[in-house]
């Protein structure tokens, strides 16, 4: 099999790739990434080595470069996560996200439709987008696949318009597209901008940890090896043209997922400042047009596919809290705290 990911280096990318590689012996993976400021090679150093890897720094926004690394690798199935996901870099920035995650999308599914046009049989192309597609629900109810879409952030029109562009080359053109929408990812590898490394970072720091708004909008949090066996899942067992919700029903506002972070980081570290790392929190001004809950029901892909996600919350969260504080001292993610923050 042989398996193209877009945006490789990045957080679930690069997570995504390590599972594939140690779950698969027959298997030779292309990664191209542009290598933007989300980006880390240094996320797949343990496989440098792993003669089934090879990489190409290609922008997707580059049309030929695309054509050129589909006709050249010949896959059998694309995974495709390459994106700008920041929000708040939206806001300030919206052209890049449009230019990546709809004209980039746009150029992997023309060139990969092309290509796979001229053999007998096709590929599969497999779009990873988000929840936030469907927008902002209050304290009740969940998304549904069916659900309309309601994108508030520049980032989620955007990424709401590449699943549109995902159902319309199936609809026109019988493509083999299957996509899904993930709630919150947490887990090793993640952007030094996201919500749980700017908490541990700004907690070992004995800095104030911002909270944007009263700290009560919700999400659901999935354990990213968790989404990626999904992905697995999906991209072998998926119905052609569905869209599949992965979360895990594990809703936590944000304070309280803080609050629950800097505990940890109390039993694990013990050297925070009087009164525990959570005497750090602070709220700061809300962002633009900031979503109060997301939601997701996975009943479509345990009922039809069988998946259901394998690692406690506390455990993996715990796990995630060890692996970012052993790293803080390093040349790794030791950087200046921006002030930033996504929540994931």
């Amino acid at each position: 099999m042989r398996i193209l990911v877009t945006g490789g280096c990045g957080f679930i990318g690069s997570n995504l790739i390590c599972y594939l590689l140690e779950k698969y012996d027959d298997i030779h993976i292309l990664n191209i990434d542009a290598l933007t400021y989300a980006a880390n090679p240094e996320n797949l150093s343990s496989i440098a080595g792993d003669q089934r890897y090879e990489f190409r720094q290609i922008d997707i926004v580059d049309r030929e470069g695309v054509r050129d690394a589909i006709r050249s690798f010949k896959p059998d199935g694309i995974y495709h996560l390459a994106a700008e996901s920041h929000v708040d870099n939206s806001i300030n920035e919206p052209a890049a996200f449009v230019m990546t995650n709809v004209v980039g999308m746009y150029n992997l599914l023309e060139e990969a439709r092309q290509f796979w046009s001229l053999g007998d049989s096709s590929g599969r192309f497999l779009h990873v987008s988000t929840d936030e597609v469907y927008g902002s629900l209050d304290s009740e109810g969940v998304f549904f696949e069916e659900s309309p879409f309601r994108p508030n952030s520049p980032y989620s029109a955007t990424k709401a318009s590449s699943d549109h562009l995902a159902r319309a080359w199936y609809h026109t053109y019988g493509m083999d597209v299957v996509t899904t929408n993930c709630s919150n990812n947490f887990g090793p590898r993640q952007h030094r901008e996201k919500l749980i490394p700017t908490v541990i970072k700004s907690a070992l720091a004995h800095r104030p940890i911002p909270v944007y708004g009263d700290g009560k909008n919700v999400r659901d949090w999935i354990y990213v090896e968790d989404h990626c066996t999904a992905l697995d899942v999906v991209f072998l067992k998926g119905r052609s043209g569905e869209t599949y919700l992965i979360g895990t029903r594990n809703e936590w506002p944000n304070i309280d997922l803080v609050t629950l972070i800097c505990r940890m980081l109390d039993e694990q570290r013990g050297d925070g400042p009087e009164g525990g790392y959570e005497s750090l929190i602070t709220f700061v001004t809300d962002r633009p047009g900031h979503d109060q809950r997301y939601a997701v029901d996975p009943s479509k892909i345990e009922r039809e596919l069988g998946w259901n996600a394998e690692r406690s919350f506390e455990d993996a969260m715990r796990e995630t809290v060890r692996w970012y504080s052993e790293r803080v001292e390093t040349s790794e993610i030791r950087r200046e705290n921006s002030g930033r923050r996504e929540e994931g």
